[in-house]
């Protein structure tokens, strides 16, 4: 937990699911490895981290404000029981909702709501436009997600060619953007990002001086999504699969993992000791 009379030397934000989090689906890794679960869903396991990377990761928040900066939304975050918590700071919503000690920070959520409305086109016009496109052949479930933006379970193999790149571009027009992560596409305002949230934090922790002045931010994250988040961190980190992985994408201040699966998260807790070492406050 990070205190508030506590100084911290470095701000780290991390994508949780497929970067430091991962489900069996996401193992990839024949090897027997202890593990731990730090996700049930009406009972059963869920999610996974490696033991070691789970030990690891509750000393990180010596040295680093540790801030959780999921696309999930507050409900589906709160099932997480992750090493190092209770959280400060936590962004979920992809950056559209900042938890402050578990509670959504409103003056935020205001704010990027005025934004999205300044952009010209609702949730609900995009919902419609989404919903004309698709249907129960290929597309398993559609969700809203915190009345912010919305999503689609999806059968990867079934998705007819071209659509993502066609939904993109009506999208891109709007103010809005399209990605797929495994097999959900979401379907995002502009204004709700990764990045511009974890400057917001950024900003609170070095005013309050809970941040030192000189720390550096540090990022994870495998997903488009995070890119943004990546390429603004002083370094970042990305796993060696994923949606990024696929397209190649690369920053001048990015490192790729050499594992790929749950060894990738264990990897990338390991890099963020190594890069956010314990220092005398400033």
């Amino acid at each position: 937990m990070l205190l508030r009379n506590t100084r911290r030397q470095a701000l780290i934000a991390t994508d949780l699911d497929r970067t430091m989090i991962y489900s069996r689906n996401a193992f990839s890794t024949t090897s027997e490895v202890p593990m731990v679960c730090v996700e049930h869903l009406e009972g059963a396991p869920l999610s996974f981290m490696t033991t070691a990377a789970a030990l690891r990761m509750q000393s990180l928040t010596e040295p680093a404000a540790v801030i959780p900066t999921t696309t999930r939304t507050i409900k589906q975050f709160n099932r997480i029981k992750l090493p190092g918590a209770p959280w400060r700071y936590a962004i979920t919503s992809n950056g559209g909702n900042i938890l402050v000690d578990g509670v959504p920070d409103m003056r935020w959520r205001i704010d990027i709501d005025d934004q999205v409305r300044a952009g010209g086109t609702t949730l609900s016009e995009v919902s419609a436009e989404l919903r004309s496109r698709i249907d129960d052949s290929w597309v398993s479930k559609f969700r809203i997600a915190d009345h912010l933006f919305c999503y689609l379970v999806v059968k990867p193999k079934e998705v007819p060619e071209g659509f993502l790149a066609e939904w993109d571009s009506w999208c891109g027009a709007r103010g809005w953007s399209a990605s797929q992560q495994g097999r959900k596409i979401y379907t995002m305002p502009n204004a709700v990002c990764k990045s511009l949230a974890v400057a917001e934090v950024r900003k609170r922790l070095l005013e309050s001086g809970e941040l030192a002045s000189a720390a550096k931010t540090f990022a994870a994250g495998d997903g488009a999504l995070d890119a943004e988040m990546l390429r603004a961190a002083d370094s970042a980190i990305r796993p060696r699969h994923g949606e990024l992985e696929q397209l190649n994408w690369t920053s001048p201040n990015l490192t790729i993992t050499e594992a790929t699966g749950i060894m990738a998260g264990e990897e990338i807790v390991n890099w963020f000791i190594d890069a956010a070492p314990a220092a005398p406050a400033a």
